[in-house]
């Protein structure tokens, strides 16, 4: 999925943006929604705007949605920038360049072809990432080729699939089957019938996996992922290619109907959204999706039911808690480290910072879910709920403070916990790593300095914007005027040199002469 995890160094491009005197990237939502974005090969794009503390907007530009590095999805546009006939042709024709070869028909109609040979011809090719009909062979001679595919494996194609590792635009990171596991028997403990998995591969093939092998099972799973190599794998109603940044359906209508059909099954009742996506991605951008997903879901919801909330897993590092839950405030962070199989750094078992920064944000009640307490969790009473074991209650806080899975330690002059490794500086007046600098950039909004909000929530915004506008009407203005003042100056040195020759030419005439 795009974008990328890396580790403690991911951070949010738009969290990242709120230093003084710094600069940084933002989505924004035009105030039209009827006004289509333009499309690249990854669905419509986001509309992005480069912003620094102190200063004016800069202008606006359309760029891709799932990929932050220009040598993967080189879309841009200026917002106001008007293109002619031939490019947006050129640019239709890229896109339909970039889709996957086969369509999500011939995908199943191939797998159920596959499925019916026998083991001796079932082959797939680890260099194309594709299952091989015998027709295929030939194609792929040269290739390493795995032979005697069993249905086993089938059902775990994310054990067969490369994990995509650019960082920057598919750093896909699997769940550990620890913590795969360990969903997969929350749900059930809960009493979820479906899921809706939204990037989350591993989850979906092991609640199938575990429905096709225990017949109490009767968990259904939806998946929603980028990676159309998953297409080969299952059929319509079990997988649909989606892009969670701008909420496209790849697929079209057909996709979107079925992932509707899902959500509103049994009038929406008894389903979760479970959702991992890529670390390095903007917060914003992923609420606005999943608050469409919400809102599919509550079309099928009677008007008794409308203060209901879709329940949500979302799996995410915990220095996101503040963004997460800006936008959906109902919900927790549960101290449960989730860790990847394919990731050095997110690995359980690990102490001080090593450890796991990724957490499950839930608005279910925490005192609902049980985390296992041989893995080292333990319930505490005041707080009711699970806790990691280092994670002590406060009494002065009163709660279990630890965001990180370490004994925090409480600052008196701060009035809250803070990290161990943190101390209290006198001139900056709250606690800090030991050698930070104190005249470093501070957080806060780009328009008026405070730090309990980000720009883009900021009330003086319109204010700003005027202001803004009318710098670059005034700007617009003098490059304008300069323009002319240049083009009028060019004119008349024509003209000067127009002359001088005409000169020279009489001059040479009346000699020759």
């Amino acid at each position: 999925m795009a974008a990328s995890r890396d580790g403690f160094e991911a951070v949010e491009v738009e969290g990242s943006a709120g230093c003084r005197g710094s600069s940084g990237m933002e989505v924004v939502f035009p105030l039209d929604p009827a006004v289509p974005a333009p499309l690249c090969p990854h669905g419509p794009t986001l509309l992005f705007v480069k912003v620094t503390q102190g200063k004016e907007e800069t202008r606006r530009f359309y760029a891709c949605s799932a990929c932050r590095d220009r040598k993967d999805c080189n879309f841009f546009q200026w917002e106001d920038e008007k293109l002619s006939g031939a490019r947006l042709a050129a640019r239709e024709a890229h896109n339909r360049r970039c889709q996957p070869p086969l369509s999500r028909r011939q995908c199943v109609e191939r797998y159920l072809k596959f499925i019916e040979l026998p083991l001796t011809q079932r082959k797939f090719c680890q260099r194309c990432q594709q299952l091989l009909l015998p027709d295929d062979w030939g194609q792929h001679s040269e290739h390493q080729v795995l032979g005697d595919v069993s249905i086993t494996q089938l059902r775990r194609p994310s054990q067969l699939l490369y994990p995509l590792e650019n960082k920057k635009t598919n750093a896909q990171y699997l769940f550990a089957d620890r913590s795969c596991q360990f969903l997969v028997d929350l749900l059930s403990a809960l009493g979820f019938r479906r899921v809706l998995c939204v990037g989350t591969p591993r989850l979906h093939e092991l609640i199938k996996l575990t429905a096709s092998g225990d017949k109490k099972s009767n968990i259904k799973s939806l998946l929603l992922d980028i990676d159309f190599r998953y297409s080969q794998f299952y059929m319509e109603d079990s997988f649909c290619h989606y892009n969670m940044f701008n909420h496209h359906f790849f697929d079209g209508k057909t996709a979107l109907e079925v992932c509707r059909a899902f959500l509103q099954e049994d009038k929406g009742e008894g389903i979760i959204m479970v959702t991992d996506p890529p670390f390095g991605g903007l917060v914003e951008p992923l609420a606005i999706t999943f608050k469409k997903l919400i809102a599919m879901w509550k079309e099928g919801q009677s008007q008794d039911d409308s203060h209901k909330e879709l329940p949500i897993f979302w799996i995410f590092p915990y220095f996101f808690e503040s963004r997460i839950c800006q936008f959906f405030p109902s919900f927790q962070m549960l101290d449960y480290q989730v860790d990847y199989d394919n990731h050095a750094l997110y690995k359980h078992g690990k102490t001080g910072r090593k450890q796991s920064p990724v957490r499950i944000f839930t608005n279910i009640p925490p005192n609902k879910i049980i985390l296992p307490t041989e893995e080292g969790y333990r319930f505490c009473s005041l707080c009711q709920r699970y806790v990691s074991l280092e994670n002590q209650h406060c009494e002065h806080c009163n709660s279990c403070t630890s965001k990180d899975g370490r004994k925090w330690n409480h600052c008196f002059l701060c009035k809250k916990c803070v990290k161990p490794s943190w101390i209290h500086c006198s001139i900056c007046n709250h606690c800090a790593v030991p050698d930070h600098s104190c005249e470093s950039p501070k957080d806060g909004c780009f328009i008026c300095g405070e730090l309990d909000h980000k720009r883009s929530t900021c009330p003086n915004i319109a204010t700003s914007k005027r202001a803004n506008k009318a710098v670059r009407k005034q700007r617009q203005r003098k490059s304008n005027k300069m323009k002319m003042e240049t083009t009028k100056g060019q004119s008349m040195n024509h003209t000067s040199a127009t002359r001088r020759k005409k000169r020279r030419e009489r001059a040479h005439q009346y000699l020759g002469s």
